[in-house]
């Protein structure tokens, strides 16, 4: 994964995973001329109240089924092979010991992930680790951030149709306007628990893999995405 390649990181617990995060991943790869997007199911959300619903197993292998036939994506265990909580930094740990440079690196994001960054572990050096690509999610307009977050308005910019050279050093935060379909992973989980169709809201190997495993039948729409 060395020389001068672009890779996008989009983590999340892809609890299950679902068009929204189909939607965000494809318009940092457009936007940034990333050559591909590795998806990385947590292992242990840091930032939720409590633990996936469907096990580490189900998650990867959904996100597998949901990167099967998109050659841009691919999918890793790199957060799953490991215990304790899934912390975004040790996760770049883990990329920079695989020869990744932190130009080379686009961590990816919603806004509305990205808006609580002052809480991530490692803020704020991990922001000269790795690009971060912030695309736009339903009610949280990418254009905004420099609204929400002050302090790092000064290292925002827009790509603007140019993608910024992988050999350059300075890591920069991208904001990535894009239309991204309005659903979370508690939307799935509730339709599910309430035997209605999913159609539309995940891939339809993904709504399959959890109709024959039965994922998501309990209590699920107590839990959020």
């Amino acid at each position: 994964m060395t020389g001068s390649k672009r890779i996008g990181v989009l983590g999340g617990t892809f609890d299950p995973i679902h068009v929204g995060h189909l939607d965000v991943a494809g318009a940092a790869r457009r936007a940034l001329d990333l050559d591909h997007v590795l998806l990385v199911p947590a292992r242990v959300p840091p930032h939720k109240a409590s633990a996936p619903l469907a096990s580490g197993y189900h998650r990867f292998a959904m996100a597998a089924l949901a990167a099967a036939d998109r050659a841009e994506l691919r999918v890793s265990d790199i957060e799953l092979e490991r215990s304790g909580p899934s912390y975004t930094s040790l996760t770049l740990d883990r990329l920079a010991r695989a020869g990744l440079r932190p130009a080379q690196l686009f961590f990816i994001a919603g806004t509305d992930a990205f808006a609580e960054i002052p809480a991530w572990r490692g803020y704020p050096d991990i922001l000269g680790r790795s690009h971060f690509v912030v695309v736009s999610r339903p009610g949280n307009a990418a254009d905004r951030m420099p609204e929400r977050l002050p302090t790092l308005a000064g290292r925002m910019r827009s790509p603007a149709g140019r993608a910024p050279d992988a050999g350059i050093d300075a890591t920069r935060i991208w904001l990535v306007s894009a239309r991204t379909r309005d659903v979370s992973s508690s939307d799935v989980r509730a339709c599910v628990e309430r035997g209605r169709a999913v159609d539309g809201l995940v891939p339809a190997a993904v709504a399959a893999h959890i109709a024959r495993h039965h994922l998501y039948a309990g209590s699920c729409g107590e839990r959020l995405a």
